[in-house]
């Protein structure tokens, strides 16, 4: 047992998990309010120029806030009820098996391939996301006042959104600066005098508050755009309570479900015209950061996760392009920022949204969540305003303050802040939008003097970029951190993300849980992209635990039916290329090997098949286009493959075709089992790994084909799990019959053309070329086994042509690509569509007519079969992209009539 672990658990056979968290747990830091204990730490001295604290921050709207109680300084106090319940049931094993549980969680997030990506990188592997075992607590006095303090605020911006974009009177009567609406990039002046469905603007809000030292809640910012979280919360729900399953029930933390449940009715209920409507998820695409959670969120409520390019508009009406057609869209939950809904009327060099869509919007035909035009309302300049602007809209003072704010472009809130700077926050007004002063959240206590004087004539020049936002020392709750031994408790700095949806017209919920967010060690702004972690919200209720589930007790075809998504065009299009080059990346590796074998083997091989094998690799682009021909100079020829290899930029070489691999599996990531997922990923960084090794290797003088070797046949191992996930771990519905047809259709025009061009260069006819051609189609087993020694044109003809048991014929081959085309199209069992027949019919091939000699010991019947093989794969693979992918009205009266 380790010496820590064995420490505490002797130290638990004296005292209570409560009493000993209380002893081993530091207190917050001074002049932090301490969620473990329920009280503030005492304020440090403060250093001259630099306030520890800030001025009273409580709004005139507001009552003043209670002053909480402090520890004392030289003991700890005991802990806050809920946190000693909680620690109270750990279990028997208490402290000591809380290493094991963070191993635990560890492991399992890395498992369910939860992943977080600091930046939009193509190129980088993606970051698991981060966790804190222990969650933070809400008892359920605390959470009534956040609950009402959310409900009201969210009412108001609705309304400032249904002012702004109709009669304007708040702009008219001054409570609200016109300079901070028509100014803002986030205002879209072409939705103005648009009525959303149920004269309700905001369907998703969220809050991000953080607790004082006064022990109250304070609200620093607002998300009303396309809040992120609601995925995230869920996973961590999850994990968490997987861990701690006995203080989960003991402290009635109140469930999650019920309230998706009543926004997915909400939204149901509020769609245009379609009984059920139909609703979709936009996403930006694999790359986003939070990509994880539009999948998974996607999936939790049923719905279709699509990307721009999988709607179009028609007729003023949004549509989802799917196998099966054009099927009506009537909701919309974007996770798209607004600009780039629309490049017809937003960004025009957008790629993400969907051109017409605002136009659909503004004809009542599609529900969007949020309603496009509500960035505007994020801006930190907007908190000053709300108090005045609730007095108005709502006759109500605000019951949950946000931090006192100044908006600098106002020249007496500029001036009235710009003395207090060392004890404020400076944030840009109109954070992330072109045009504008965009920098990074900076602590007024972190500048020096010149610094700060610095920024003041900066917003003395542009006062309306800046808003400065008094500080505000948040709240530190305990974490697990295993950087020290086999881990301690240790508090850390954290702003919860509170979520508001709505669930009919005018009315929201607030969802009893949401998303904390922890600084990085001694950081003092919580951010993902900056360090920092997450960890569960548990909301206690005095109540009844409401058990809701979005798992029906009775299956019904309805309720089965929704979990079905339909295959849009987009995921159809990337399962076909996954096929595709997942049969490239076989094909180039099995052709590399081979290549190197015979080149590198002590027996002289024929010139005949040196040609072929020259040309094989020329056409598959192992090899640039002008390397010298094989037979003249052997090693150039495989000093050029070998470079090759690991090329990603251009060519069609195997580090390239795994890339390709790669690129396609993310865009349908939420389709692959975690395993398929990290084997594609692994086989890709490897091989480019080893890879970047050779090269090192030949800059030095050394030279090995013998490496190269290894590092292709660890390819083709890679690619072999990745094959059996596809073959026999996949669902075989459409979307994997694409990615098969895909597969076959690359194995069909390979195995035509590397057989027509053994016969054209006559290759075959010679032993060693001969056992080359069966041994490229991995048939070199099978053939002996058959045929013993025979090495004529018959037994190569009735093994690769013929034989309708061999997957790596071309009988085979295209009778399997006949029924998949069929059975794609939607045709009975044995029922064969126009575009299948297309191909050839293999019930036609004998083996007297292809082996029949031409006037010149030619084959001619077997030369043209393989050329109309290989020339029916492409025209099947164009068909098959304009019949699924594009959806253009010439390819649904053409193909299948």
């Amino acid at each position: 047992m380790d010496p820590l672990n064995e420490s505490l658990f002797d130290a638990q056979a004296l005292e209570s998990p409560a009493a000993l968290a209380s002893s081993l747990a530091p207190p917050a830091a001074p002049g932090h309010f301490d969620e473990l204990r329920g009280l503030a730490t005492p304020a440090s001295v403060p250093r001259l120029g630099v306030p520890s604290q800030p001025a009273p921050l409580h709004d005139a709207s507001s009552p003043p806030p209670a002053t909480p109680a402090e520890a004392p300084a030289d003991e700890r106090a005991p802990l806050a009820p809920h946190w000693a319940g909680f620690f109270e049931q750990l279990g028997t094993e208490g402290f000591s098996d809380l290493p094991r549980r963070a191993v635990s969680l560890e492991r399992q997030i890395r498992d369910n391939g939860v992943t977080y990506n600091v930046y939009a990188d193509t190129d980088s592997p993606q970051r698991p996301w981060s966790l804190d075992l222990f969650p933070l607590i809400v008892p359920p006095e605390s959470w009534a006042v956040i609950e009402a303090g959310t409900l009201q605020r969210v009412r108001l911006l609705d309304r400032v959104l249904a002012d702004v974009y109709g009669p304007q009177k708040l702009l008219a009567e001054g409570l609200l600066p016109p300079a901070l609406v028509h100014g803002n990039p986030g205002y879209l002046r072409a939705m103005h005098g648009v009525c959303p469905p149920g004269d309700t603007w905001l369907r998703i809000a969220a809050l991000d508050l953080a607790r004082g030292p006064d022990g109250n809640w304070w609200v620093v910012s607002q998300r009303t755009q396309a809040p992120s979280g609601l995925g995230y919360l869920l996973e961590n729900r999850l994990a968490i309570a997987r861990q701690f399953p006995q203080a989960f029930e003991a402290l009635h933390v109140q469930r999650l479900a019920a309230t998706y449940n009543a926004m997915m009715e909400g939204l149901q209920h509020m769609c245009p015209a379609g009984q059920p409507p139909h609703i979709v998820l936009l996403t930006p695409g694999p790359y986003n950061e939070t990509y994880f959670e539009h999948a998974y969120i996607a999936r939790y409520l049923g719905i279709t996760l699509v990307e721009g390019n999988d709607l179009t508009v028609r007729d003023q009406r949004l549509y989802l392009k799917t196998l099966q057609g054009l099927r009506p869209v009537h909701g919309l939950i974007k996770r798209l920022d607004d600009q780039f809904l629309d490049p017809l009327e937003l960004r025009a060099d957008s790629t993400l949204g969907v051109p017409g869509l605002l136009q659909a919007v503004r004809a009542g035909n599609v529900l969007v969540a949020n309603t496009p035009g509500s960035a505007f309302l994020e801006s930190p300049a907007l908190l000053g305003f709300l108090p005045a602007l609730a007095r108005r809209l709502l006759g109500e003072k605000l019951l949950l303050p946000a931090l006192p704010t100044w908006w600098c472009g106002e020249r007496a809130a500029m001036e009235a802040v710009l003395p207090q700077l060392a004890g404020c926050t400076i944030k840009p007004t109109y954070a992330g939008e072109d045009g504008h002063a965009g920098f990074d959240t900076m602590l007024g206590s972190r500048l020096s003097r010149r610094e700060l004087d610095e920024w003041a004539g900066r917003i003395v020049r542009e006062g309306e970029e800046y808003t400065v936002q008094n500080y505000l020392p948040v709240a530190q709750m305990p974490t697990w951190s295993q950087d020290l031994g086999a881990g301690h408790i240790a508090p850390r700095a954290v702003l919860l993300r509170v979520f508001a949806v709505c669930v009919g017209p005018q009315s929201w919920r607030v969802l009893p849980g949401g998303l904390a967010r922890l600084a990085a060690a001694d950081a003092q702004i919580a951010s993902m992209q900056r360090g920092g972690s997450s960890a569960d919200v548990w909301v206690q209720t005095n109540g009844e635990v409401d058990r809701t589930t979005l798992l029906q007790a009775h299956s019904t075809p309805a309720s089965l039916a929704r979990h079905r998504a339909p295959v849009t065009s987009r995921a159809a299009e990337n399962m076909f290329w996954l096929g595709r080059y997942t049969e490239r990346a076989e094909n180039a590796v099995r052709l590399a090997r081979l290549t190197l074998d015979l080149l590198s083997g002590e027996d002289p091989s024929s010139p005949s098949l040196l040609t072929w094998l020259h040309d094989m690799a020329r056409r598959n682009a192992l090899v640039p286009r002008d390397v010298p021909r094989l037979p003249r100079s052997r090693r150039v020829f495989e000093r050029a493959l070998i470079a090759e290899l690991g090329d990603i930029d251009e060519g069609g070489s195997v580090g390239y075709s795994l890339r390709c691999v790669r690129q396609a599996a993310a865009a349908v990531r939420e389709r692959l089992s975690p395993d398929h997922w990290n084997q594609i990923v692994r086989a890709e960084a490897e091989f480019l790994r080893r890879s970047a090794e050779q090269a090192g290797e030949r800059g030095e003088g050394g030279y090995a084909s013998a490496a190269a070797l290894r590092m292709l046949e660890s390819a083709s191992t890679a690619l072999s799990a990745m094959t059996g996930a596809q073959t026999d771990r996949m669902t075989r519905d459409d979307a994997w019959r694409l990615l098969s047809i895909g597969r076959h259709i690359e194995r069909l025009a390979f195995l035509s053309s590397s057989l027509a061009a053994g016969f054209e260069l006559g290759s075959v006819h010679d032993v060693s070329g001969f056992e080359a051609m069966v041994a490229l189609f991995d048939s070199t087993i099978t053939f002996h086994a058959r045929y013993q020694q025979r090495r004529d044109v018959a037994t190569l003809v009735d093994l690769l042509v013929l034989d309708g048991d061999n997957p790596r014929s071309l009988a085979w081959v295209t009778q399997t690509l006949r029924g998949r085309i069929a059975r794609l199209a939607g045709s009975a069992p044995g029922k064969l569509t126009a575009l299948s027949h297309e191909l050839p019919d293999p019930a036609t091939w004998t083996l007297e007519h292809l082996c029949e000699p031409g006037p010149r010991a030619d084959y001619v019947a077997l030369a043209q079969l393989l050329e109309t093989c290989e020339t029916a794969a492409y025209h099947v693979s164009d068909a098959i992209g304009i019949r699924y992918f594009t959806l253009t009205l010439e390819s649904l009266r053409s193909v299948g009539a």
